[in-house]
């Protein structure tokens, strides 16, 4: 059955936000709840985020590597709305306090340059309506108690999004191959993980044509000036205050984190 009262759901996960208690799991009074489950609660969620003056600068997708999958059941990736308000320069002070249960993962972002409406697109139509392409870091946290998350629960949290770091370099994607984009992410200079662009979904651009088809099933557009991220290339690192985390792309530069109290 459906989950009975998305809207209450939605109201727990506003309040975890604003208070930095977390939540028990949905999936722990009702285990059979579902991706279609977390996306009611989520869009409750948003509106109620959007009225409080959030503005969307794009969207996220997860679950876009195999293992990710294989680990959440599913064969497909889940999105939710990047918020204007927690975007964040490279090399800037990110405050730990800022979240619950924060972890960092380093993704290859897309930048529109053109409004991409699904559904029928291809990846060809995403690579043409791509500004650019950056680097950048994810910060991953949970309103949900100790990453207990199944998918519903994970789906709802706005696919566990905390905030982004995210290169002021735009890159043409003109030339540039993003499977092969190459990565090496560092904490305090010393190595944490590699990994290259084709962990996401296999081919980064695949992942923007998807969220397009997907949004473009409920009537919504990725609008100019929207990033993308387009998933964790690594797993994810836990942060602490302090930390310096630095992810050097291939082509694309490098982006810094820096961890305040």
């Amino acid at each position: 059955m459906p989950i009975a009262d998305p809207a209450a759901a939605a109201r727990s996960l506003y309040e975890a936000r604003r208070t930095g208690v977390p939540v028990a799991p949905f999936t722990d009074a009702d285990p059979g709840l579902g991706m279609a489950d977390g996306y009611a609660v989520q869009q409750h969620l948003v509106r109620m985020l959007l009225d409080d003056g959030e503005t969307i600068a794009g969207y996220k997708v997860g679950l876009t590597s195999r293992p990710m999958q294989q680990m959440f059941g599913v064969d497909s990736p889940d999105y939710g709305p990047v918020l204007a308000s927690t975007l964040y320069a490279s090399g800037a002070v990110v405050p730990v306090s800022r979240f619950i249960q924060p972890k960092i993962e380093a993704e290859i972002v897309f930048v529109l340059g053109e409004r991409l409406a699904g559904p029928g697109v291809s990846v060809a139509d995403a690579s043409r309506a791509t500004a650019g392409v950056c680097a950048a870091m994810e910060i991953v946290d949970s309103r949900i108690t100790d990453w207990r998350i199944k998918l519903a629960d994970t789906v709802a949290d706005l696919a566990s999004n905390g905030a982004a770091a995210i290169s002021s370099r735009v890159v043409p994607l003109a030339g540039l191959d993003t499977r092969l984009t190459g990565m090496v992410l560092t904490r305090n200079g010393e190595l944490v993980d590699t990994a290259a662009g084709a962990a996401a979904l296999g081919d980064p651009l695949a992942v923007v044509a998807w969220l397009a088809n997907t949004l473009g099933g409920h009537g919504v557009a990725l609008e100019p000036g929207y990033v993308v991220m387009t998933g964790a290339l690594h797993a994810a690192v836990p942060m602490t205050a302090g930390d310096v985390f630095r992810a050097d792309f291939d082509r694309l530069g490098p982006v810094t984190v820096r961890v305040g109290p």
